[in-house]
């Protein structure tokens, strides 16, 4: 009988081990779905309220969300296109923010509804009055653009944000198909096919603007629940393998 006691407190002592790592594991795993949950939330973006098609006026919303926990948002600035620059930008206004616009001589004039533009927006500035963007807020700050380019699929904007402790993240690299996205992926604004009247989102009625509104808002959603769903995937493959590593690990030290 004394022997046989022995044989199981071992077998008993592995057994507290394994349970004692569990919450760890779980701890870890949970981590690391943070960890790659994280950055994909922090980026500044841009989105259209309708569709943004090409050759037409459209309202686009650049989105900042404050990534710091010890820091607030106080300016964003964002550096438009010269490649196919926009002549008419005009911001709405945002409370507690003020905005003011840079202009700038093109290389070359561009005729815009039968009249010659030389100059154009170049940089528009928002900046807080106030206590700004707080850590776990985000802001929207609303422009009018047009028109946009017929000939490009896509327009990039470069931003500027500056926090109150004086830091600044730069909103700057270009992302390439293929490759992975950058640390601080440059705003994008995705360009769709050409409407047949050629005014895209700014339809007379206003009807095609809020439908299309609403498919954006539903395809958002949309990828929005994709990922939570790869990611909880990827939270409970982790939490498997950390189970399997301990108890794995707890029987290799008791041999």
């Amino acid at each position: 009988m004394a022997k046989s006691s022995q044989q199981q407190q071992p077998e008993s002592s592995r057994t507290r081990r394994c349970a004692r790592r569990l919450p760890l594991v779980g701890t870890l795993a949970a981590g690391g779905v943070l960890l790659l949950a994280g950055p994909a939330f922090a980026h500044v973006s841009v989105q259209p309220e309708g569709a943004a098609a090409k050759g037409s006026f459209a309202t686009v919303n650049f989105k900042v969300p404050n990534e710091r926990d010890d820091a607030s948002t106080v300016k964003l600035e964002v550096t438009l296109p010269t490649d196919h620059p926009l002549a008419s930008v005009m911001p709405q206004p945002v409370p507690g923010w003020k905005v003011s616009i840079t202009k700038a001589k093109l290389p070359k004039p561009v005729e815009m509804e039968g009249e010659k533009i030389t100059e154009a927006p170049s940089k528009i500035t928002w900046t807080a009055e106030d206590k700004g963007v707080g850590p776990g807020q985000f802001q929207q700050f609303p422009l009018s653009v047009g028109q946009l380019p017929k000939d490009a699929d896509q327009v990039v904007f470069k931003a500027l944000q500056t926090y109150d402790d004086k830091q600044v993240v730069r909103w700057i690299e270009p992302t390439k198909e293929g490759a992975p996205e950058p640390e601080n992926p440059a705003p994008v604004l995705k360009l769709t096919a050409a409407e047949a009247d050629g005014h895209g989102a700014a339809a007379a009625d206003g009807k095609s603007e809020a439908k299309a509104g609403g498919t954006t808002d539903a395809t958002d959603a949309s990828g929005s629940d994709t990922t939570a769903r790869v990611l909880g995937a990827i939270g409970i493959v982790v939490g498997i393998t950390g189970v399997g590593f301990g108890v794995f690990a707890g029987r290799r030290r008791s041999v």
